[in-house]
């Protein structure tokens, strides 16, 4: 399996993930110039009447050779991600609104099996 197949595999296993939490996926794969955010979903509150937007950057490893996935959100993909939710934002005239950024590290072993670990609020909230 390719590194790109790989990461599909980690983005549709977090969605899954997520949307079995509660999560609704709005949009995946938004790109804005060169720059990506892989999930965009809102998690509504237990009793429906709201709920927070959140920017969902999913990393996925075969393995622990190159240390956990989570590891590979530096700053500087920490700041991509915030310049691509403004564009979201501005592109669905939702500017200013609330915003959470999420991590969902995905671990495949060698027959595919997932374990996922949710890192909410991992990088700030952004308004």
């Amino acid at each position: 399996m390719s590194t790109a197949e790989t990461g599909r595999l980690g983005e549709r296993l977090a969605a899954e993930f997520l949307e079995a939490r509660g999560y609704r996926v709005l949009d995946a794969n938004y790109r804005f110039q060169r720059e990506e955010v892989d999930l965009v979903c809102f998690q509504p509150t237990p009793a429906d009447d709201g709920g927070d937007l959140v920017f969902v950057e999913v990393k996925t490893r075969r393995g622990a050779g190159f240390g956990p996935p989570e590891a590979a959100v530096t700053p500087a993909k920490q700041a991509a991600i915030k310049r691509v939710a403004e564009a979201w934002l501005l592109e669905r005239r939702m500017m200013p609104s609330p915003v959470r950024f999420d991590v969902v590290a995905v671990t495949l072993d060698a027959r595919d099996r997932a374990t996922i670990e949710h890192f909410e609020n991992a990088f700030g909230y952004f308004v």
